[in-house]
């Protein structure tokens, strides 16, 4: 069955006329994408993960280019959600809530923890200062927890789990639980239609979902 869209095998050879590219490739595919965004001026909402240092470097210099929307996680939830972490973590966090996040995904998913975990704790730890460590691995440790900063990040696999994350705090006689589900990938998808919209005719510079969130919440 003939597609009903044009394929090209390089970036390079395309010639369709567009106002936003949106990526989710390889990164082994990233740098020959920003050339060409950089060499056009085109925007580009850039979904794909596991750069390079020097490929970073490279979306920050396509940036004085042409608009670059970079993220992780193209879930509107889950984006608004590293706002909501913030705010809580301000005012649990000196309570003296310990702080743990539990993540699930399929059992083909090759990285542990997920990069959207470390996004959430990345998002907490900036609103405390990044006072925090991070501990991934408590099997070695034969004491109980002591008080010092950390973040415990925990990891699960299996079946076809498309994305579980949870943020708990612990504190004494209670707790709060921040939690977000993907039941399809679809979301994703959605997310980076939403990031599009917003970077069309943007001007050059840096951006990331929070920009999309909070225009969101000032057009309502």
């Amino acid at each position: 069955m003939k597609n009903e869209y044009p394929v090209f095998t390089d970036i390079a050879d395309c010639d369709v006329e567009a106002d936003v590219v949106i990526d989710f490739s390889n990164a082994l595919a990233v740098d020959g994408l920003l050339s060409y965004c950089g060499e056009k001026k085109l925007p580009v909402v850039l979904c794909t993960t596991g750069l390079s240092e020097e490929q970073l470097a490279q979306v920050q210099c396509v940036s004085e280019k042409t608009a670059v929307l970079k993220s992780a996680n193209m879930s509107l939830g889950i984006n608004m959600l590293l706002k909501l972490l913030q705010d809580a973590a301000k005012i649990l966090a000196p309570a003296g809530f310990d702080i743990e996040l539990v993540e699930k995904h399929h059992n083909l998913k090759v990285d542990a923890p997920s990069g959207t975990a470390l996004a959430l704790a990345d998002s907490v730890n900036e609103a405390l200062g990044n006072a925090y460590e991070y501990v991934y691995d408590r099997s070695k440790e034969t004491q109980k927890k002591e008080e010092k900063k950390e973040i415990g990040i925990s990891a699960v696999r299996g079946g076809t789990i498309v994305g579980e994350h949870e943020v708990i705090f612990a504190g004494a006689d209670e707790v709060i639980e921040f939690k977000h589900t993907a039941y399809s990938k679809a979301v994703f998808g959605k997310g980076a239609v939403e990031a599009a919209k917003y970077l069309a005719g943007k001007q050059a510079g840096l951006y990331d979902m929070s920009d999309v969130i909070e225009s969101s919440s000032e057009n309502q």
